[in-house]
């Protein structure tokens, strides 16, 4: 990030700094945009404050957001000595963005406007992902969500992002087809395909990271977004690390995916978190028990009828999500670790307490504990990480 020749003290904002510099106007633009999604609607003296740049430059960054339909004014702020302050705001039509999310059996996509509020969304299941099927039904989605816009919102879509598992090809043991059925994902690219298909250019990122790309675009912890380790409970269990307001996905992309980390079991032997924390073994002890997956696979999320299963569940995913924020802390320095997942929020909030309680009987040997905290995004959280991604690369810093 440009830095700005002004002292960098604002403790808040730290290296969200601006530069006067008229080169980079498109930078200074996209952190104006930047600071309103994070703290909401300010006056132009606020913005100023925390960017360090120059009320002049400011005024001309805002009026020029303003005419291009990217801004909103709110009611003036009465009561102080002087002009009254108008706070602006995002305008949530000044562009929208699809995200797709797709999974073993299902495709879960979103399209987002600029506050990141859904305004459509789709959900579709198969037995296993064929390629050219799934690629046909996003296509067709693509043209479906966008039915709820008027011709003017369409010319603001700005863009799609696709959110897949980091090596889709190994899940014919899991969906139980032949492997060469799946093999078109390791040999096809997907977000290539999908560009030729519709009028966006298609951008990707592991199913895995996606989740904790929405929390920080989208989420609403501002405090915590220097640094934080996101844990999104789905089929398998997915993280992110957010390392200085970036998210950290790493050379390989998966950067944080704490799924593999192996958890000591009381016999010496270890099982890696996502069979012990993720649906899939919730699933597990449904079929166990004789009774139908169906509730967890239909949204709203209604799981009142497996609550003896949830209960032997959450014998296992509290100590394991335990153990792997005392080896998280262990490894990288955050203070915070958010817990979210495809699950019901009393479900959510009750592994976040547990959790919880269980750090704070552990002894971190002379290091801070992390505070744990729920995510704030939910169950679509893949495909709105997925929508992140046209919108930060087209808008952010």
């Amino acid at each position: 990030m440009v830095q700005s020749d002004l002292q960098a003290s604002d403790p808040i904002r730290g290296a969200m700094r601006g530069t006067n510099q008229t080169r980079v106007r498109a930078h200074n633009e996209r952190l104006v945009l930047s600071i309103l999604r994070q703290d909401g609607p300010l006056a132009k003296a606020e913005i100023a404050r925390l960017t360090g740049l120059s009320a002049q430059t400011v005024s001309v960054i805002m009026r020029a957001l303003e005419q291009d339909g990217m801004l909103l004014r709110e009611a003036p702020r009465r009561g102080r000595v002087g002009q009254p302050s108008v706070p602006m705001r995002l305008n949530p039509d000044a562009a929208f963005f699809h995200g797709i999310a797709i999974g073993r059996s299902w495709i879960e996509h979103v399209l987002v406007d600029m506050t990141g509020a859904v305004r459509a969304s789709d959900r579709q299941t198969y037995d296993w992902p064929d390629f050219d099927v799934v690629l046909d039904r996003v296509a067709r989605s693509i043209d479906a969500l966008e039915e709820v816009l008027n011709p003017e919102q369409r010319a603001r879509v700005e863009g799609l992002g696709v959110a897949t598992p980091a090596r889709i090809w190994h899940l014919a043991d899991e969906v139980t087809v032949p492997r060469d059925k799946l093999l078109a994902w390791q040999n096809r690219n997907f977000a290539a395909e999908l560009t030729e298909r519709c009028r966006y250019r298609v951008q990707g990122i592991n199913d895995a990271t996606a989740p904790c790309a929405a929390e920080l675009v989208f989420g609403t912890h501002c405090s915590e977004r220097d640094a934080f380790l996101h844990v999104f409970i789905g089929y398998y269990v997915g993280g992110g690390l957010v390392i200085d307001n970036h998210l950290y996905t790493g050379p390989t992309g998966r950067a944080g995916a704490i799924g593999t980390l192996p958890i000591a079991q009381a016999d010496g032997s270890t099982r890696p978190l996502y069979d012990l924390a993720s649906l899939y073994r919730l699933g597990q002890f449904i079929v166990a028990s004789g009774k139908d997956l169906e509730p967890l696979l239909k949204l709203p999320l209604e799981w009142s009828s497996v609550e003896d299963e949830i209960e032997a569940w959450l014998d296992q995913v509290v100590p394991a999500l335990a153990h792997a924020a005392v080896t998280a802390v262990s490894l990288v320095d955050v203070q915070t670790i958010m817990i979210d997942g495809y699950l019901p929020e009393t479900v959510r909030a009750r592994i976040v307490r547990e959790v919880a309680r269980r750090i704070e009987e552990t002894d971190f040997a002379g290091r801070d504990r992390p505070e744990i905290r729920e995510g704030t995004v939910g169950p679509v959280a893949r495909a709105m990480g997925a929508a992140s991604l046209p919108l930060a690369a087209r808008f952010l810093v």
